[in-house]
């Protein structure tokens, strides 16, 4: 017995994988792994490491950005922003640490500054509707 595993990204199908044995997962409440026989559940994915196991390939590992996983019967759907993979488990932790963490922050502080451009701006709009 085997899941199907698809990465969905944006733009692209990351991944799509037909005779998955087993997957682990990191999502807010901890690491969630993940049989074929496992009843269907949805998780928030965060920001790590998904390993998946196949017979022809062994263990794979995928670097996430947060996002969704959906277990329906044998099918694995993973939703997420951005996805890296083909490297050793090593750069992959040290990717997502790099680039998906950083980037969030970085998402963040810009996020911040378009909100008080937003408020200055409406501010004075406010003021120019009394004048």
């Amino acid at each position: 017995m085997s899941m199907r595993l698809k990465v969905l990204l944006p733009y692209e199908v990351f991944a799509d994988e037909p005779d998955v044995l087993r997957i682990v997962a990191e999502t807010s409440a901890g690491s969630m792994g993940l049989l074929p026989q496992r009843l269907d559940c949805v998780a928030a994915l965060v920001p790590g490491i998904l390993c998946y196991e196949t017979a022809a390939q062994g263990e794979v590992f995928l670097a996430l950005d947060e996002g969704v996983l959906v277990k329906a019967g044998a099918e694995v759907r993973i939703s997420a922003r951005r996805a890296i993979g083909g490297v050793d488990l090593g750069q992959l932790r040290e990717a997502v640490n790099h680039e998906f963490v950083q980037l969030d922050e970085q998402e963040r502080s810009l996020r911040e500054v378009m909100s008080r451009l937003e408020g200055g701006f409406l501010r004075r709009f406010a003021g120019l509707e009394h004048d």
